[in-house]
């Protein structure tokens, strides 16, 4: 009489040998497949239509405007302040976040910051504050990776008006950095 004990080790045993021998005998040939394939004329309708390579898209137009990357929109290349100011707005960052990728994957290209103000100040004070308002956007791009030698900055301060009228509207329109690529 055997023992409960070699009676459940024999099982044990028995299942691990026939695990064993059911992977042993799992084959890896494969049945031969047919590999004839039908002469486009009898295939019909189902012939494989060719699958386009992705399109590349052009970093700029011929104006050397820079598209938005992936597309064929235009970045925009105008980012306004506020009044006295020379602060960055948040609605603009994504912005130049892009400016900032075309100029780090294309370093033959650069990019000249005008710094331009409204009317409104002395002509000395609204040089050094369109100065302030193009390195804002130089200090944006070199912290997103662009190299410093890409970027130019000039002042025009009151010289070079969006808008030549009077009144809020066009001064907001003046009040501004514009990136002019090359």
């Amino acid at each position: 009489m055997t023992s409960p004990r070699f009676k459940n080790n024999n099982r044990s045993l028995f299942v691990l040998l026939l695990a064993f021998i059911l992977a042993g005998c799992a084959s890896t040939a494969t049945e031969p497949v047919d590999e004839s394939v039908e002469p486009p004329s009898e295939m019909g309708d189902r012939a494989p239509q060719p699958i386009a390579p992705p399109q590349e898209f052009e970093a700029f137009d011929p104006d050397l405007n820079p598209y938005v990357p992936g597309t064929t929109r235009l970045l925009p290349r105008t980012f306004y302040f506020e009044f006295d100011r020379a602060v960055v707005g948040p609605d603009d960052l994504a912005s130049l976040e892009m400016h900032a990728t075309v100029l780090r994957n294309n370093r033959d290209r650069s990019v000249v910051i005008e710094g331009h103000c409204d009317e409104r100040g002395t002509r000395e004070y609204n040089l050094a504050l369109g100065e302030r308002r193009a390195d804002a956007i130089r200090s944006y791009l070199t912290s997103a990776g662009v190299s410093p030698r890409q970027i130019e900055t000039v002042s025009y301060g009151e010289e070079r008006p969006e808008d030549p009228g009077n009144g809020e509207a066009s001064w907001a329109r003046n009040r501004r950095a514009v990136l002019i690529y090359r």
